[in-house]
């Protein structure tokens, strides 16, 4: 058997690829060693993924959010090992899902869209090229967060036709200070900016909302996709549900600059598990 995790702060998606051809899926709280105890994932794992096994256990990989440092990977491998330890474990971040998920085992570049983005360039068999990710005040373009900033700025400096903001005021009668108090005295302010996507997508047809998410789609491919070495000649992918739920849009903008997009998932485990079943 092989286990698949695609992990992150707020879910664990697993999926358990067994000798016959069928596959076992379970479902969990999420995970990020920065912020959680190694604990944590222990007791998912006993909670959640011991129920399921009925075979022996030859492989796992863990892909997550918060495993680029080598201590945060070997403590992960450290929690299967107690479970199962004759099995090979191998730890990666959450890019590297992105791309085998997206690309399988050919050379492409790979977008993550969600609160959050980042893409990186792979040959089929690994990352060899990632633009600096430099986080949600400095960057993050594309993403929920972006387009979320974007808008609530153009809110409060009145900068959007008046209906539309009357239509997100009925919805959210945040005042300036209360947005000020979440964005910078609360936990998690992209999520809070990035939970504004969702109204933006339900009116893409008013051409304000639709020029936004262009801009910040056009930004995105701008200062990530066209930044790496022969990227008209490669297929571009993504994952991630901004990605997911504007892919009409992000389309258009990759259309118009000449640029081919191929897949384009909500999340990375379906891809995951189709590409590791070749490792049974």
């Amino acid at each position: 058997m092989i286990i698949v995790a695609d992990s992150g702060g707020s879910k664990i998606d697993w999926r358990l690829l067994k000798k016959d051809g069928s596959i076992g899926q379970a479902n969990s709280a999420g995970f990020n060693p920065y912020y959680q105890p190694i604990g944590h994932l222990k007791k998912i794992t006993e909670e959640t993924l011991l129920p399921q096994v009925n075979e022996e256990v030859t492989k796992i990989f863990f892909y997550g959010t918060g495993v680029s440092s080598e201590k945060n990977v070997i403590s992960i491998q450290n929690v299967f090992l107690e479970y199962f330890p004759k099995a090979t474990i191998e730890v990666g971040w959450d890019l590297l899902a992105a791309a085998r998920a997206l690309c399988g085992r050919e050379p492409g570049i790979a977008c993550i869209l969600g609160t959050g983005s980042n893409s990186c360039l792979y040959d089929g068999e690994k990352i060899i090229d990632n633009v600096a990710n430099l986080g949600w005040i400095l960057a993050d373009e594309g993403s929920g967060t972006y387009i979320g900033k974007k808008f609530i700025f153009d809110y409060f400096r009145k900068e959007m036709p008046e209906k539309l903001a009357e239509q997100f005021h009925s919805r959210f009668p945040y005042s300036r200070e209360e947005v000020l108090e979440k964005v910078y005295q609360q936990e998690k302010p992209g999520a809070f900016l990035a939970s504004f996507a969702k109204f933006i997508f339900q009116h893409l047809k008013e051409p304000y909302c639709y020029q936004l998410a262009y801009q910040s789609f056009s930004d995105f491919f701008q200062n990530n996709v066209m930044k790496y070495d022969n990227y008209k000649n490669l297929k571009v992918h993504f994952t991630g549900s901004i990605g997911f739920y504007f892919s009409d849009v992000v389309r258009q903008v990759a259309n118009d600059k000449g640029i081919t997009v191929k897949n384009i998932l909500e999340g990375p485990i379906a891809g995951l598990t189709l590409y590791h079943q070749k490792d049974l």
